[in-house]
């Protein structure tokens, strides 16, 4: 059996020994990472243009540099406490040929994780969907939830790019 087989890549977790890199970031109390390469930029959060009946999550869209960029608080689609000040930023994100802004409390660093760093997630029942989920990345006394970010952009619960990939 080959080791140079051409397979779908996740981040962390196919214990191929890569390393991947991942931008972490705080919601809450608990610390996120999504892959480095999706990321385009990070700003300081700025006040949005609110959409008529969209949930509560999604804020609204900016004007990124002639780029209307939808912008969604990633702490109120998890459900947690949203406060914004100083800290709170927007990470901007390329995902399935779409530019997307989430709303964060804080970024915390880019990290390196191998496949050995990187765990399943857990099997806990309905509490969570781990579907949005590649693993849990484990660094010293850190523990990380990766998040595969373009499968929660582009499911059809968020409803954000899902024209983007039908046109």
């Amino acid at each position: 059996m080959s080791s140079t087989s051409q397979q779908t890549h996740t981040p962390g977790i196919d214990g191929d020994g890569a390393t991947d890199e991942f931008l972490t970031f705080a919601l809450g109390e608990e610390e996120y990472g999504v892959e480095i390469l999706k990321v385009q930029e990070i700003r300081g959060y700025d006040a949005v243009t609110r959409l008529p009946d969209a949930p509560d999550y999604i804020k609204g869209v900016i004007n990124l540099r002639g780029v209307i960029v939808p912008v969604i608080d990633m702490r109120l689609k998890f459900r947690l406490a949203a406060e914004y000040n100083a800290l709170t930023v927007m990470i901007v994100l390329n995902v399935a040929d779409r530019v997307v802004g989430i709303v964060v409390d804080r970024v915390s660093d880019v990290v390196r994780l191998s496949g050995e760093q990187v765990r399943e997630v857990p099997e806990v029942g309905a509490a969570i969907d781990r579907q949005f989920l590649t693993g849990i990345g484990t660094l010293e006394d850190r523990m990380l939830i990766l998040l595969d970010i373009e499968r929660l952009m582009t499911s059809a619960e968020m409803g954000l790019v899902a024209e983007a990939i039908a046109a």
